[in-house]
């Protein structure tokens, strides 16, 4: 089963991006405020984050 990786952007935390797991970030302009928040099994995430990351390899997600 496939694992993703995911980080919070630590000025807006309601907002989280995930990547496959060992992916690097995309390239963000702002990719120091992004920290790890840890790994999640495929089955415990929407579809559209699963979509979404195969697609473009991320997928960002309203974390509220």
């Amino acid at each position: 089963m496939e694992e993703y990786d995911l980080y919070i952007n630590v000025k807006k935390p309601a907002i989280g991006i995930y990547v496959r797991k060992g992916a690097q970030l995309p390239d963000l302009a702002d990719k120091g405020d992004w920290v790890f928040d840890g790994t999640s099994a495929q089955d415990l995430l929407p579809p559209s984050v699963i979509e979404g990351v195969k697609a473009d390899g991320h997928a960002f997600r309203d974390m509220d």
